[in-house]
């Protein structure tokens, strides 16, 4: 479903009203040529169809209460200078990002009739904003024109922000499973997940077991399961049983989704159900993150919500992946890798599931089946890491490029040279932070995205990298 923007156009008397019709043109127009949808007050709500007074605020306000739920943001266009007290008034409870956009004046139309001051109303409304508490969004340049190349980049950003915030200020989480022993470097704080909207639904892993026997074997969602698996990658040198376990597992955990009507989840990966079932899950959370919904492995319940982040971001599918290890000695390339919940869409091919080689060392041959063996694909990406510290949420975020040079011979799991401007660095300020050794990542440049919705709009602390 497309993005939606509520349309508000200020003005001020004093300033010609003249242009109000023709930004209002301008805007649908150029938004639905974009791929967004529109929302605009009906004609006669207000004069000229803008916000001056605050009575006319008012009046926006009621428009937008009547349709709450239908937008995801509110462009605030100011053709002219603008009023910030009928905008302070119509948006301060809108409950969205708002994008504050400034006409530019024209060299050669600046007498009276024709002159914005849009520069300076800008100022004014965001003065007043910051007085009322009223979070925005006004990234530069200062003014910018619809038809200005840069607008449909400025676009994309601030649609990516509106769908982060409409799906971490009210979501839950499923944490499926205690978390791996050996991992404190895991733990998160779930109340204080909860004062910014996350609630974490917990789960044992015995009711999963539980759900995975009472499974019939004649059940036609694990026989569809099954066929999904096995058109979804290469299940060649996987013997029969373990795909049937693999899918009821699967099964299961979209009853969890369902019933509990969860928007991530984070899973305890091992080694219970290595030792009890005899698969490894990996390529289960590979196929969950490849119809976008974001599924971490080793109960990362931080990074279920940095996935979260990233595929409302990108509107694509996000994994969790290991800082893993050093690339020969190139300073800004690191090799990211996992298991196998990395979704077949990033990677360069189909994977093959193969017997875990560490559970195959540590518990025997045979009691791993499930990890998805493969290569991501080059692509740029963005990366974010959550966590939770002295009760709030904080977290980093950044840019990078998968090169697709090859990885060493007899590479398992799935993984990807990285590179990252500045790595060493950066992974320096995530250590000293205490930062998990996961990090999520999608396909795309989001991190101006990520940032202003999670700072801005979510209020969680930013560790700069």
């Amino acid at each position: 479903m497309a993005t939606k923007f509520a349309l508000y156009f200020g003005n001020r008397g004093f300033f010609p009203e003249s242009l109000i019709a023709a930004a209002r043109e301008e805007v649908t127009g150029r938004l639905q040529e974009l791929g967004f949808e529109t929302l605009n007050q009906p004609a006669g709500i207000t004069r000229y169809d803008a916000v001056e007074t605050a009575a006319e605020g008012r009046a926006y306000a009621k428009f937008l209460a009547e349709h709450r739920g239908e937008y995801d943001g509110v462009i605030l266009c100011l053709p002219n200078f603008g009023d910030e007290n009928g905008a302070s008034e119509a948006l301060r409870d809108c409950g969205t990002p708002i994008y504050i956009l400034a006409f530019p004046d024209e060299f050669d139309k600046m007498d009276f009739t024709l002159r914005r001051d849009a520069f300076c109303g800008k100022f004014s409304v965001m003065d007043v904003f910051t007085q009322f508490d009223i979070s925005f969004t006004a990234w530069p340049p200062h003014t910018l024109s619809p038809s200005n190349p840069v607008f449909a980049e400025e676009m994309r950003q601030f649609g990516a922000v509106c769908r982060i915030v409409k799906k971490l200020k009210r979501c839950r989480l499923g944490a499926i499973g205690a978390r791996p022993t050996l991992f404190k470097t895991i733990r998160f704080d779930e109340t204080a997940m909860q004062k910014y909207g996350i609630t974490t639904e917990v789960f044992d892993n015995s009711d999963l077991l539980v759900r995975v026997e009472k499974l019939r074997d004649d059940a036609p969602e694990l026989k569809q399961k099954i066929e999904r698996f096995l058109n979804y990658t290469d299940f060649s040198a996987v013997p029969a049983d373990k795909v049937k376990t693999l899918a009821k597992i699967a099964v299961a955990l979209d009853q969890f989704i369902d019933e509990y009507e969860l928007d991530a989840l984070g899973l305890r990966c091992w080694s219970d159900l290595q030792e009890t079932l005899k698969i490894s899950p990996c390529v289960i959370l590979s196929e969950l993150n490849d119809r976008n919904f974001p599924a971490a492995c080793e109960l990362d319940m931080g990074n279920a919500v940095s996935m979260l982040a990233l595929q409302a971001a990108s509107e694509a599918p996000a994994t969790c992946l290991d800082w893993n290890n050093n690339y020969e000695n190139d300073p800004d390339k690191c090799i990211l890798f996992h298991c196998g919940p990395v979704p077949q869409s990033l990677m360069t091919a189909k994977g093959k599931i193969v017997d875990h080689p560490m559970f195959a060392k540590a518990l025997g041959s045979g009691c791993g089946y499930g990890c998805n063996v493969g290569f991501i694909r080059p692509m740029d990406f963005t990366f974010a890491s959550t966590t939770t510290k002295n009760g709030r949420i904080c977290y980093y975020s950044g840019n990078g490029k998968f090169t697709g040079e090859p990885l060493g011979e007899g590479f398992f799991g799935c993984g990807g040279v990285a590179e990252i401007k500045d790595l060493q660095k950066k992974l320096v300020v995530i250590g000293y932070s205490g930062y998990r050794h996961h990090v999520s990542v999608a396909s795309g440049n989001y991190q101006r995205a990520i940032d202003e919705a999670f700072t801005r709009y979510l209020k969680y602390d930013h560790t700069e990298l």
